[in-house]
């Protein structure tokens, strides 16, 4: 055994045994004949920092991989980092810019190269900040995704699917990033709302055509609007609902368009709105997404609608021509203003008209709205609608094993609610572009001859035997970065060779991971992993909730409600973070920031350390058994109980993978039935001035009872765990690798009845002399009245327990008491405290009755706030959550202080 100091400080600690465990390879599934329990960690990027959704994934695969390997499993937990294509040629480039040095300054080769130096350089931050956080992974084996074997099984599996037919190269609209100049994933796009307007324009009707429909006798025009007036230069066709009466006679028919003097046909599709502006649609099918399907399903061929921009989003000429030169070479948002002013000087405006209060009109070019941009998440630019050629996965065949595994239960989604949405994207999937215009990144395995044929191999050697004597050049795009994370459950365990390792640990047995990426990655894993390997990529998916501000508000630097996980583990120690993220992970919701619950983790962490601190200066060391130490004692049998109890809560919990029912239960275990009642329980007493030695039965029962602890703690809190497993005294192995809990003993029903009436009745007991306002000096007599035979035997037995804890001098039964007293019913008995003289009845009464009345006010004050519709409709969120919270503590108070009166008769 080996003193612990005064003060718990976690740094002291940290650093020391995550240096241990890794030098030892103690993260390494090391049980050959274990069963395997295998998780991958969604790979960071290597650009990344750790933040306080990291903090919060992470910890969950961290409980889960230490808690199996504790129950003997062969625990592998996959880490590594994922390339981030974007992400990381936007650093290198920067810091290029930084010394005014550009990416074009190089061949591809050399500035690959310079992006691999930054990554021997620079990209491990966040692997080191994992380790902080105490994240048990197996690194020996980390993983990344450019790493030869991994990009050896991304190339195979791209040739695999194109000889299949499941990847193909096709025209259509993507998200085009102009600043970057290249397609990315909807996920990488984010909405802003702006400021814009919605511009109204006439169409003329072609060959003298005019509308004949309802309320538009004689017009001879279609009048459409817009919030980007630039496209028109490229529009294709009009649209109209084939219900509405108002366009009938002109389906089929033309309109001119003004400016580029286009003839283009009025078509019926339901996508146009009778209910939405005038019902009519403009379709410029190269530059919208809903237009290029209305655009399709018009016959016109994705390689024959018209391209307006180049990739920088600059008018170019369209394939027929009809753009007016002034506009070629102008950027997108000068061109809008452009046509705004031809088409106002054309008389093709409709402006828009305001009235004020007096009835005097005013004319605006534009009707004002609040427009929801698409914008790069990265490049910062408004993204642009772009129809180029790119390769495509055909994700709507991939997709159906998927939906089977989740409809069969051979995938299980966690929580169930989820399934609803997963079935929904995925029964309604969009072709998935996976091609990128970038340089770093997996290259498409794929070569050109002159004429354009593609030849699809996993080497140029391969692709030249294919196209025999004709000149090859290769796609210059790369693959989208999820596309090779789609891989990482099977491509990190050596695929596509066949090893031990796959055979054991595919499929994995869990996957942990936010919400928002279920359709990005989680689903992608399932279609590849069913398809490649025939099995699930995991039997289960846990999807969590974000990590919010306080407020409930989204975190984001531009509000400045970014909380660092890192200084919170400088101020309170990784287990305390560790410890408030798995309580406050409740399936289906986000969680909370509150740095205040963090602190009283660290409080938590602090008051088992001082506990057995209390153990070691009463001779209590570690136990030498698994099973449970025979006890005789009521006490010890009781809090052997406690122990079984906990651990059978603690499994359920974990299976179910309910993570804050797992904390909760070891925290109320811990803190309030070892802690506080049981260490006050066996605390050796004073005789004559002398404190009593402790017997040797409860030092065993003890020792055994703070390894189970240690044990049952370790997932959530390892560090501090691990240092008191260390200390209690000499182990044949470390805490990380020991033995979950068999107690092999049984709940002992009369011990556990006897304890739990003793905490209840001096529970009573202190609740009375606080609320009361009795010196905590002060020692009473108790009275009991109607007391049955088994009551009084326990008096007899705990008398001495009993009035230790509540400061009791004498109990005596069946007495009549005068004078002001309190009264405690705990089962059948009454308990009686005479209070005449202990204190001022009278002036107690008056304080709880004002008191009480005080409570009482605020809480019909609230609950009339929440019975206003107009309050709860209207407020924030937030707002009404407190004023409900507020409810229910005043409302409480006073029932507790009517209660406190009560006693006093």
């Amino acid at each position: 055994m080996s003193e612990l100091s005064k003060t718990f400080d976690p740094a002291a600690i940290e650093a020391k045994w995550y240096a241990h465990w890794e030098k030892g390879g103690l993260f390494r599934p090391a049980r050959p004949d274990a069963a395997p329990f295998t998780i991958v960690n969604p790979p960071p990027n290597v650009t990344g920092s750790l933040h306080i959704g990291h903090a919060l994934d992470n910890t969950l695969q961290d409980v889960v991989i230490r808690y199996e390997r504790l129950r003997g499993k062969d625990a592998l937990w996959v880490v590594g980092t994922d390339h981030a294509g974007i992400a990381t040629q936007m650093v290198v480039e920067r810091q290029m810019e930084a010394q005014q040095d550009k990416r074009t300054n190089y061949t591809r080769e050399g500035f690959v190269e310079k992006v691999w130096e930054w990554k021997r350089e620079s990209g491990g931050t966040i692997t080191g900040q994992l380790r902080r956080l105490g994240c048990s992974m197996d690194w020996s084996r980390e993983q990344f995704t450019m790493d030869p074997h991994f990009t050896k099984a991304v190339v195979k599996v791209f040739v695999d699917l194109y000889n299949q037919g499941l990847i193909y190269r096709d025209k259509r609209l993507v998200n085009w990033d102009p600043k970057l100049k290249t397609a990315i994933s909807d996920l990488e796009v984010e909405t802003r709302e702006v400021q814009g307007g919605f511009w109204h324009f006439r169409y003329p009707l072609a060959d003298g055509v005019t509308l004949d429909g309802p309320g538009m006798e004689g017009r001879d025009y279609i009048e459409v609007a817009t919030t980007r007036p630039e496209t028109m230069l490229a529009d294709m066709a009009v649209a109209v609902n084939p219900e509405d009466a108002r366009y009938q006679s002109v389906i089929g028919k033309y309109v001119t368009l003004p400016i580029t003097g286009r003839r283009v046909p009025i078509v019926a599709d339901d996508h146009a709105d009778p209910e939405l502006g005038s019902g009519a649609v403009k379709i410029t099918p190269g530059h919208d997404f809903n237009d290029f399907e209305v655009g399709r399903r018009a016959g016109i061929a994705a390689g024959d609608m018209l391209n307006m921009f180049d990739a920088e989003a600059n008018v170019v000429q369209t394939a027929d021509g009809l753009i007016p030169d002034e506009y070629l070479g102008v950027g997108r948002f000068e061109a809008r203003s452009q046509v705004v002013a031809q088409m106002k000087a054309l008389g093709f405006l409709i402006p828009h008209v305001t009235r004020d209060k007096e009835g005097d009109e005013t004319a605006h070019e534009a009707e004002p709205r609040t427009i929801q941009t698409p914008y790069g998440d990265r490049g910062g630019v408004v993204i642009e609608p772009w129809l180029t050629d790119q390769w495509y996965v055909d994700a709507a065949t991939l997709a159906q094993p998927a939906i089977e595994a989740v409809k069969s239960g051979a995938i299980e989604i966690v929580p169930k609610t989820w399934e609803k949405t997963y079935f929904n994207w995925m029964e309604n999937i969009q072709p998935w572009c996976v091609s990128r215009q970038l340089w770093w990144g997996h290259r498409i395995p794929a070569w050109f001859d002159e004429d354009g044929n593609v030849f699809v191999a996993e080497t140029e050697e391969e692709a030249q035997a294919q196209a025999g004597n004709r000149k090859l050049t290769r796609d210059e795009d790369v693959l989208d970065t999820w596309f090779s994370s789609a891989l990482w459950p099977f491509a990190t365990l050596g695929w596509p060779e066949k090893s031990n390792l796959v055979a054991k640990h595919y499929p994995n047995d869990l996957l942990i991971s936010g919400f928002d990426i279920l359709f990005f990655w989680d689903a992608r894993m399932a279609m590849q992993g069913i398809h490649f390997m025939k099995d699930v990529p995991w039997k289960r998916l846990y999807l969590h909730g974000l990590v919010r501000a306080a407020d409930g508000q989204k975190m984001s630097k531009s509000k400045g409600n970014v909380v660092d996980p890192l200084g919170l583990i400088d101020q309170y120690g990784a287990d305390a973070l560790r410890f408030f993220m798995a309580a406050m992970e409740s399936q289906g919701r986000d969680v909370k920031m509150d740095e205040k619950r963090v602190e009283g983790y660290r409080n938590f962490a602090t008051k088992l350390w001082n506990a057995v601190r209390f153990a070691q200066a009463n001779g209590i060391g570690a136990s030498t058994t698994l099973a449970a130490p025979t006890a005789t004692l009521a006490v010890n049998k009781w809090i052997i109980g406690e122990v079984i109890e906990t651990l059978g809560a603690l499994d359920k919990a974990m299976a179910d993978l309910r993570f804050d029912a797992a904390a909760s239960a070891i925290y109320r275990f811990v803190w309030d039935r070892f802690c506080d009642w049981y260490l006050e329980l066996v605390k050796p007493a004073f005789v004559d001035g002398e404190k009593g030695e402790m017997d040797a039965e409860t030092k065993l029962v003890a020792g055994w009872v703070i390894d189970q602890i240690l044990v049952m703690l370790h997932p959530f809190m390892p560090f501090i765990t691990e240092e008191l497993w260390s200390a209690q005294g000499e182990r044949p192995y470390e805490l990380i690798v020991a033995k979950w809990p068999e107690p092999q003993a049984q709940v002992d029903v009369h011990a556990k009845a006897e304890i739990d009436w003793l905490i209840r009745l001096v529970s009573e007991v202190r609740a009375a002399r606080s609320e009361l306002g009795v010196p905590p000096g002060a020692k009473l007599s108790a009275i009991i009245n109607d007391a049955s035979a088994q009551t009084r035997a326990r008096i007899e037995r705990l008398g001495s327990s009993l009035s230790r804890l509540s400061r009791i001098e004498e109990w005596r039964f069946d007495e009549t008491v005068s004078g002001g007293a309190a009264q405690i019913v705990v089962d059948e008995a009454t308990f009686v405290l005479p209070l005449e003289g202990v204190i001022d009845i009278a002036a107690e009464k008056a304080r709880l009755a004002k008191a009480r009345d005080a409570a009482d006010k605020e809480a019909k004050s609230l609950a009339g706030r929440l019975s206003n519709p107009a309050f709860v409709e209207k407020a924030k969120p937030d707002a009404v959550e407190k004023a409900r919270a507020d409810h229910a503590e005043k409302s409480a108070e006073a029932e507790r202080l009517g209660a406190a009166m009560a006693r006093l008769g």
